[in-house]
């Protein structure tokens, strides 16, 4: 699947996908859907990435001008193709790439000085992945009041039910279901 860019300062940009099945990238219509949904919230935002896989939304994130990305993700393969777009991309000043593994927990993330504002899920689907990793958010303490998660799984998955992240609105891409949540909204 030929991944890029959809707008922003790296617009047309072609970005390398991993090798085999084992990661699932996002379509670009379906990432391009999100983002107009998000609108200017990208905007200077701090934005983590987990299971960043090929690294597409945290880069979409910085072409369309958020401040700085995380991305966290603990296949080698994928971490490999991620280092190789963001430099192609020219973005390692604004990116850290972490290996590790989400779902267990994200203590990699309790010393980070600054907290998210924009957070996106995109786990391995029907690997159970969503409500761990939602837990270890919240856990970690790493997230801005109000901040947004984007949370993007399987159309068949099991709706999100983690009470301190408000779910705002849910769209559907074909099998995908993407989730729109609020962490500590009431």
């Amino acid at each position: 699947m030929g991944l890029r860019i959809i707008a922003g300062e790296l617009r047309g940009r072609r970005l390398a996908a991993v090798p085999g099945l084992s990661t699932r990238p996002t379509a670009d219509r379906t990432r391009e859907s999100i983002f107009n949904i998000l609108g200017e919230t990208v905007r200077g935002a701090q934005v983590l990435d987990l299971f960043a896989g090929t690294g597409a939304y945290g880069i979409e994130a910085l072409s369309r001008g958020a401040a700085t990305a995380v991305f966290v993700d603990i296949a080698g393969p994928a971490l490999k193709v991620l280092a190789a777009n963001l430099a192609a991309c020219r973005l390692e000043a604004r990116a850290r790439v972490i290996r590790w593994d989400a779902g267990r927990d994200l203590n990699c993330l309790r010393s980070g000085a600054a907290l998210f504002q924009l957070v996106f899920i995109d786990p391995p689907y029907h690997a159970g992945l969503v409500a761990p990793a939602l837990r270890n958010l919240e856990s970690a303490r790493c997230l801005a009041p109000g901040a947004r998660i984007v949370v993007e799984q399987a159309g068949d998955a099991p709706l999100i039910a983690a009470a301190a992240f408000a779910l705002r609105d849910e769209r559907r891409y074909g099998r995908t279901r993407v989730s729109f949540l609020v962490w500590g909204a009431s």
